[in-house]
């Protein structure tokens, strides 16, 4: 039987009789500790994830010691500009023992009962069924989009017309035949 919990914002996974470091906890050694925030919950190959279920496993354990982590450094540094900052810093961290995972109320862990659930799948079933009768009907009985091919427009240049440039010459041939003078187009 094995736990997920969450404290000190991490989740540790957790067995009964294991020692866990987390985040520092406030009490001092030997004194019991509870973990009310379980995550997920698994027992023979069965698994817990409803919150209502969760809920009810209880974690109890039994603080071991108190200390601090490794010396983690923090270096700042500007290259040409003589800026050097160094800070270390040790975490306050917990070692717990886990004394106690207690699953309250009948079969906690094990799943819904066997009928409820062929129910469900036999209604499930029977809705895609219909879902499939009701697509073949509308496959059947929708008509297809018509596409039509149309050919791409030629584009021609326009030439200017014979009749407008003799006629303008025509003009003015006779405006200057008129004044005496010629006049070039």
């Amino acid at each position: 039987m094995f736990v997920i919990i969450e404290t000190g914002g991490k989740q540790y996974k957790i067995e009964e009789g294991d020692e866990v470091v987390v985040e520092k906890i406030t009490g001092k050694n030997g004194d019991k500790v509870s973990f009310p925030q379980v995550v997920f919950a698994g027992k023979n190959g069965k698994v817990i994830t409803d919150e209502k279920r969760l809920g009810k496993v209880k974690v109890e354990g039994e603080i071991v010691e108190h200390f601090l982590g490794d010396k983690v450094i923090a270096f700042k540094y500007k290259p040409k500009k003589r800026y050097r900052r160094k800070k270390g810093h040790r975490q306050n961290l917990t070692k717990v023992k886990i004394n106690k995972i207690e699953f309250s109320g009948k079969k906690a862990v094990d799943e819904e009962k066997k009928k409820p659930v062929k129910k469900m799948v036999k209604k499930v079933a029977a809705k895609k069924i219909t879902v499939k009768k009701e697509t073949t009907k509308k496959k059947t009985t929708a008509k297809k989009p018509v596409t039509k091919k149309i050919a791409p427009k030629k584009t021609t240049a326009k030439k200017p017309t014979a009749k407008k440039s003799t006629t303008k010459k025509v003009i003015k041939k006779s405006a200057s035949a008129k004044t005496g003078k010629k006049k070039e187009a």
